[in-house]
């Protein structure tokens, strides 16, 4: 019976099996065009056989480059954070980077401090902050960090740090003007928390453009993101219907779908009492009942972009000032905002 392999196989043991020099075997593993077909096709079944895998330590040492990124992000049970982490990580993984990540509790000097520290002592050549609280941008903006940093989720923060966002404020705009664009004279909001920048540039543009159609913005409700807080609003919100509440902007789509069994369990109908427009456009939203018109966030391209916007930092490549990059999101429009036909006030279909 054969024993066991004791230690990994080696560069030298491909080698020998393969019948080439140590120095082959790297140029095959580097790609180098200088190798015969014929040996390159030997080093690669010796490779194969032996079950090599690179040193990414030595190799590291070698170019001093790990080629790897870090990632500290907080919130990652959400949709959006997760979203957002994920399209980073498929991004990185296609330039050929691997991703450390370190996931926080709270996004705060003392905590992003000791994630920084970690991340280099592991050897992160650039880090990206999933960072949505406005809180967490002040903090980054304290700490000073021995490799680049990019932004990502939190708006366009103040100073030089680089960032990437969906235009959240755009977003918030799309909803609303599609709204009144259906005849509905108010359009009522249901915002995430405050902390978060997004959910802040979510108000800031539907306030801004009641305000830009001669409407005054009804009263503000808050939530957690949860659809819990979407069905205790709801539930708010059906008391107003009848009494000019005829649509509803709610800033996340679980929310929203709170929000719809609320309605749903106070005998309005939507849309046709009730129109309601979420955001994120979850996988679930088109599934609802009835189906959510909702603002689309493109995740693949806020990887996309941040990944390439870090490696131009890593790489030294010139850029001028802190870029800000900004990426538009889309309307989807499904069934919770059929036309509207305005009834008068206080009268209901």
């Amino acid at each position: 019976m054969a024993h066991a392999q004791l230690r990994p196989p080696t560069m030298a043991d491909v080698a020998q099996l393969a019948g080439v020099s140590h120095q082959t075997v790297s140029r095959v593993l580097g790609d180098h065009p200088n190798v015969r077909d014929e040996t390159r096709t030997k080093v690669l079944h010796a490779i194969k056989e032996l079950g090599y895998r690179r040193n990414s330590s030595a190799r590291a040492l070698a170019t001093r480059r790990t080629r790897t990124l870090g990632v500290v992000a907080s919130n990652t049970t959400l949709f959006g954070p997760a979203s957002t982490l994920f399209a980073i990580e498929e991004a990185a993984r296609a330039e050929g980077y691997l991703v450390s990540t370190v996931s926080l509790r709270k996004l705060t000097v003392e905590t992003l401090s000791e994630a920084l520290d970690h991340l280099s002592e592991g050897g992160v050549e650039g880090v990206i902050a999933i960072a949505p609280q406005r809180s967490a941008v002040d903090a980054l903006a304290e700490l000073s960090s021995p490799f680049p940093v990019v932004v990502v989720g939190g708006g366009q923060p103040e100073g030089d740090i680089p960032s990437v966002s969906v235009d959240q404020h755009l977003g918030a705009r799309l909803a609303t003007s599609h709204l009144l664009a259906a005849g509905h004279r108010k359009v009522w909001h249901l915002s995430g928390p405050e902390d978060w920048q997004e959910a802040a540039d979510r108000v800031v543009g539907w306030r801004a453009t009641l305000e830009e159609s001669g409407i005054e913005p009804p009263t503000l409700l808050h939530g957690d993101w949860s659809p819990l807080s979407g069905y205790r609003a709801g539930q708010e919100l059906a008391g107003w219907v009848g009494r000019g509440l005829t649509a509803v902007f709610v800033a996340n789509d679980q929310m929203a779908l709170g929000v719809l069994r609320a309605l749903r369990e106070a005998g309005v109908r939507t849309p046709k009492d009730v129109a309601v427009v979420g955001f994120d456009d979850i996988p679930e939203s088109e599934f609802f009942a009835p189906p959510l018109t909702t603002v689309r966030q493109d995740f693949s391209t806020v990887g996309k972009r941040s990944i390439a916007l870090l490696l131009d930092l890593v790489e030294g490549r010139a850029l001028s000032g802190a870029p800000r990059i900004a990426i538009e999101p889309q309307l989807v429009v499904r069934a919770s905002t059929f036309p509207y036909a305005p009834q008068p006030e206080g009268v209901l279909n």
